[in-house]
């Protein structure tokens, strides 16, 4: 099809007006349709665990890093505060003390070991489904003046609802 006559087609479709619903299909279709109680006030749904996991992982998405902000500020100031009790004759300030280590070289590793879907019935009836992960988590640290190497690996697992 050319571009001309996809235009005049296109063209046609705007003018055209949709057809007419048969009486006997509407008359059906307002027939299947739940009518409410004469008195009953149906209560609002409640929230789904979608919802609520989706609400928990903005929340931690704010929270994880204003804890390490804080956590960051707070170890600041206990450092340089002149309330902290110090040995007598011992110099102040922190460029008296040496770190214990000093990384030459940091990896952070991240990787996938399994995934896989799932799928669970809330109470209410409605399905769900959740992508579970499982990830290994590793960092190395390493200090090469004193030959120290430190290492942590933690696995984690991530579970996320996802809709359908």
């Amino acid at each position: 099809m050319t571009e001309h006559e996809s235009e005049n087609f296109e063209r046609q479709l705007r003018r055209t007006r949709p057809a007419r619903l048969p009486a006997s299909f509407a008359a059906r279709l307002l027939a299947a349709e739940p009518k409410p109680s004469a008195g009953v006030e149906s209560a609002p749904p409640a929230p789904s665990t979608a919802d609520y996991l989706r609400t928990l992982r903005r929340s931690l998405r704010w929270l994880i890093p204003a804890t390490a902000m804080a956590l960051a500020v707070m170890v600041a100031w206990h450092d340089t505060s002149p309330f902290t009790s110090r040995p007598a004759g011992s110099p102040a300030g922190p460029a008296a003390a040496s770190p214990l280590l000093k990384a030459d070289d940091v990896k952070i590793d991240q990787r996938l070991v399994s995934s896989f879907d799932a799928v669970a019935r809330l109470p209410g009836g409605e399905p769900v489904r959740f992508r579970c992960e499982n990830w290994m988590d590793q960092v190395v640290l390493s200090d090469k003046s004193r030959g120290l190497v430190v290492e942590n690996r933690k696995p984690r697992i991530e579970v996320v609802a996802m809709g359908y």
